[in-house]
């Protein structure tokens, strides 16, 4: 399954300090060898470079929750 810019997924890497949390996909980037990576945007951080199968699709994002999370770090800026 391939990701979009603004999917939600949940990471699964555990050498990562984001491992299980859910983020938000801010960029996808192709390799020269065809396979996508992704930067993935969390509340406390990013991680850039994830491969596909490190991510699963995040379930039943409350919209609402993600709006204000998005509205509360253009408050803190």
């Amino acid at each position: 399954m391939s990701f979009d810019e603004d999917d939600h997924v949940v990471l699964h890497d555990k050498h990562s300090e984001f491992d299980g949390e859910t983020g938000t996909i801010t960029q996808t980037m192709e390799s020269m060898f065809g396979d996508t990576t992704y930067t993935i945007s969390f509340e406390d951080g990013q991680e850039a470079g994830v491969p596909e199968d490190s991510l699963e699709a995040a379930e039943d994002v409350d919209e609402a929750t993600v709006e204000d999370e998005e509205d509360d770090e253009e408050d803190d800026a």
